[in-house]
């Protein structure tokens, strides 16, 4: 059979050529396929459209402090299961399986380090367990945190990502939200540096709470901040649009409720200078006396 006969035939069509998963990632906001060691080396910002690829905990806690000065903190504690929650599988099997998923006990990676050598108290949520839900031990451990910052006198950054308030726990959850509203009571009267920075996405219970009560907050690019989602806003309302920029953070920017956007290859560098500025030696400099 010659060239042509092939082609007519179309057996050329039938050689599979298998790519190994994960050599390519592909943008959910533009569908652009980029080559997955090129898009570490972007902090993981299609070069396309410039959408943020979701990241893991460890991965921001990578890119925001300096190198090997991360130390954990509290990495046993996780949630029980105090109501014995049951809805299409048991919430133990859901616990097991986050764990399996994220390498983590809870929704949030906790730990001390330095920022340009500037001491920090830093948590980061992670969506891989749970969707980031606030639960009682997510609460426990940024509670914690808080008490090492207060102690060491370290400026406090928190990056939130969570679909909001952890259902299974119910009253358990939503206690989380006073508790450490409380306690940045305390770090506030303690004259300490909190900053925030929402991430896609930052829903529910944590916008409802720690996540806009920083002194500094800031955003990604098109994160997706709101209290309640689309879906569930949609259903409301009974429609199916929403404006484009609804729940946007550069729309959340232009109502106030955000101080700044700032794209991930720039957060560090960002921070660092909030810091430098606001907080030079891990707290803010005291007023002047009055005369």
């Amino acid at each position: 059979m010659n060239w042509l006969e092939r082609m007519k035939s179309g057996l050329k069509t039938r050689i599979k050529r298998e790519i190994p998963q994960g050599i390519w990632q592909q943008c959910t906001h533009c569908g652009h396929s980029t080559y997955t060691m090129a898009l570490e080396r972007n902090y993981w910002i299609c070069p396309e459209c410039t959408g943020h690829y979701p990241i893991s905990s460890r991965q921001y806690a990578s890119l925001l402090l300096d190198e090997d000065s991360f130390a954990e903190m509290d990495a046993t504690v996780t949630s029980s299961d105090p109501l014995r929650f049951r809805d299409t599988k048991r919430y133990s099997e859901r616990l097991r399986a986050a764990r399996r998923l994220s390498g983590l006990n809870e929704a949030i990676l906790t730990g001390i380090g330095t920022m340009g050598g500037h001491p920090v108290a830093l948590g980061v949520m992670d969506t891989r367990f749970i969707m980031g839900s606030l639960g009682s031990a997510t609460g426990e451990k940024i509670v914690r945190l808080i008490d090492r910052a207060r102690v060491d006198r370290r400026c406090l950054l928190l990056v939130c990502q969570s679909g909001g308030a952890r259902m299974m726990e119910s009253a358990f959850s939503l206690m989380q939200m006073a508790k450490i509203s409380a306690k940045l009571r305390q770090l506030a009267e303690d004259r300490l540096l909190y900053i925030t920075v929402l991430t896609d996405p930052t829903y529910g219970g944590v916008t409802a709470s720690f996540g806009m009560l920083g002194d500094i907050i800031l955003a990604e690019p098109r994160a997706r901040v709101g209290f309640a989602g689309q879906n569930v806003i949609k259903q409301f309302l009974g429609t199916d649009e929403l404006p484009e920029d609804f729940q946007i953070a550069e729309s959340v920017l232009q109502h106030g409720f955000v101080d700044r956007i700032v794209s991930r290859d720039q957060l560090a560098v960002e921070i660092v200078r909030l810091i430098a500025l606001l907080a030079p030696d891990g707290n803010p400099q005291e007023p002047p006396a009055a005369p």
